[in-house]
């Protein structure tokens, strides 16, 4: 499942969901890197 987490003030990462961890950010993979950070709000249409 893709996901989209921002790492830092303003840059936004997006890959597939790796994990969650305990201080509510999650873990995103993308190729073969792991970022964590505060996932996005879904918004909706």
């Amino acid at each position: 499942m893709l996901r989209t987490i921002v790492v830092g003030s303003c840059v936004s990462v997006q890959g597939t969901f790796e994990a969650q961890l305990d201080n509510g950010k999650i873990v995103i993979r993308v190729d073969d890197r792991l970022y964590a950070g505060r996932p996005v709000s879904k918004k909706a249409a």
